[in-house]
């Protein structure tokens, strides 16, 4: 069982590096958790790098300013590596007619990129960031297109790994909820994101630029998604904090309180190993 710990400054000596995830550790889409951010602050004063490494679609200066809308601490990060960022490197090696899927404000993620933005009938290649309306559709309500799409074998870049986030009190369906449909039908579907290993060689890289070289095992990744954050963090063999509140917390919480014996339960069952958990970052 990974080892509760009650501070993060507990284990940070330990660390030159930090990877946080944003969403469901540093905020839930509507409210920032001050005391995440405070944790992240004072361990970049006890001298270790922070990198914010998140699934958003959206290159990272706009995560920049979401972050500041919604009130998460400059103070807390060094850079930060985002799906989206990552993703315009698969769009710029695809073909150049690109059907956007998603919401008009993820239009960034093929700015200054040589691509044509298509409708769907002309497009050879989905860029999917999320759903047209996220909090109303499934990916079943896109059946018909994304038939129509897989009949003429276009591949669908899929800008946004997460199946699901927090906003708020609600559970939202992310892009990877539509690719993971999108591959049942047969398509293909190219990602780059969390769990996959070029977020994770470009949030090492900044983490360098930051500060030099580092070991691996002195890397700390902190993350709440089982397929995104757990995954991609152990496959790339570094050390994980668990944020048990996140967005599985159901599956192990009694009495309102993550309960060990079922966190360890679940963790079992997901053959997932972090090193240490913690209800919320603090």
């Amino acid at each position: 069982m990974a080892e509760r710990i009650e501070n993060f400054q507990d284990i940070v000596s330990q660390y030159d590096v930090a990877l946080c995830d944003v969403w469901g550790v540093l905020h839930n889409g509507v409210d920032a958790f001050a005391a995440a951010s405070e944790a992240l602050a004072r361990a970049r004063a006890a001298g270790v790098t922070v990198v914010l490494i998140t699934n958003s679609p959206r290159p990272f200066p706009g995560v920049v300013s979401q972050l500041k809308l919604i009130g998460v601490a400059d103070e807390a990060f060094d850079r930060i590596v985002t799906s989206g960022d990552v993703t315009r490197e698969l769009i710029a090696r695809g073909p150049k007619k690109v059907f956007l899927l998603g919401p008009e404000r993820d239009q960034p993620i093929l700015d200054g990129l040589d691509v044509v933005r298509v409708d769907e009938k002309e497009a050879d290649v989905i860029v999917c960031t999320g759903f047209f309306d996220d909090e109303t559709e499934t990916p079943e309500d896109y059946h018909d297109m994304l038939v129509a799409f897989e009949a003429r074998k276009v591949p669908m870049i899929c800008a946004n790994p997460d199946l699901i986030v927090e906003r708020g009190p609600l559970m939202i369906p992310c892009a990877g909820a539509m690719a993971v449909y999108y591959h049942q039908l047969g398509g293909e579907t190219r990602i780059a994101g969390k769990p996959h290993t070029p977020i994770y060689e470009a949030a090492l890289a900044k983490a360098r630029d930051e500060r030099g070289d580092f070991p691996l095992e002195r890397v700390v990744a902190i993350g709440d998604g089982m397929p995104t954050d757990v995954r991609g963090a152990l496959g790339y063999g570094l050390d994980l904090l668990y944020i048990s509140g996140g967005i599985h917390a159901k599956e192990y919480t009694l009495h309102g309180k993550t309960d060990e014996a079922l966190l360890s339960d679940y963790l079992e069952r997901e053959n997932a190993t972090p090193k240490f958990w913690m209800p919320r970052l603090a």
